[in-house]
C-alpha cells in the first residue's frame, strides 16, 4: 500500500471483506502497513513508497465468503469479477483501494 492510507485499508480489508485487524508487533507497526486474517488465512499489508499495484495477486480461500460477493458490487460498490474457469471451484476477483487484484475461491465439494 502507499504510505498512509492504512484508514483505506482498513475500511476495505475489515469493512468490506470482513477480515479481523491483527496488532502489530510494535517494532513493525512503526514501518506502516496493517495486518487481517480471516479464519486461518493471515494478509499482511506492507508500505512502499513507490507503490505499483500487483495485477496477478495472491490467491485466498474461504469458507461460505463468495455467497457474500454478490453483495459486493449492489451494497459496498466494488466491483466483483466471477470465474468459472477452474473446476472444483467457485472464484472470483476484487480490486483493493489501490488496484491490488484479489483471487478469492472456495471447493464447490
Amino acid at each position: 500500500m502507499p504510505p498512509g492510507e492504512e484508514d483505506r485499508g482498513r475500511a476495505f480489508y475489515a469493512g468490506v471483506l470482513g477480515m479481523t485487524e491483527l496488532p502489530k508487533p510494535p517494532v513493525l507497526a512503526a514501518r506502516g502497513g496493517a495486518w487481517f486474517a480471516s479464519g486461518s488465512v493471515q494478509l499482511h499489508l506492507g508500505v512502499e513508497t513507490d507503490f505499483r499495484p500487483a495485477k496477478k495477486g495472491p490467491s485466498c480461500g474461504s469458507r461460505g465468503g463468495y455467497r457474500r460477493a454478490g453483495g459486493f458490487d449492489r451494497i459496498r460498490g466494488v466491483s466483483v469479477r466471477w470465474d468459472d474457469e477452474l473446476p472444483g471451484y467457485k472464484r472470483f476477483y476484487v480490486e483493493d483501494p489501490w488496484g491490488n487484484r484479489l483471487e478469492l475461491l472456495e471447493p464447490t465439494r
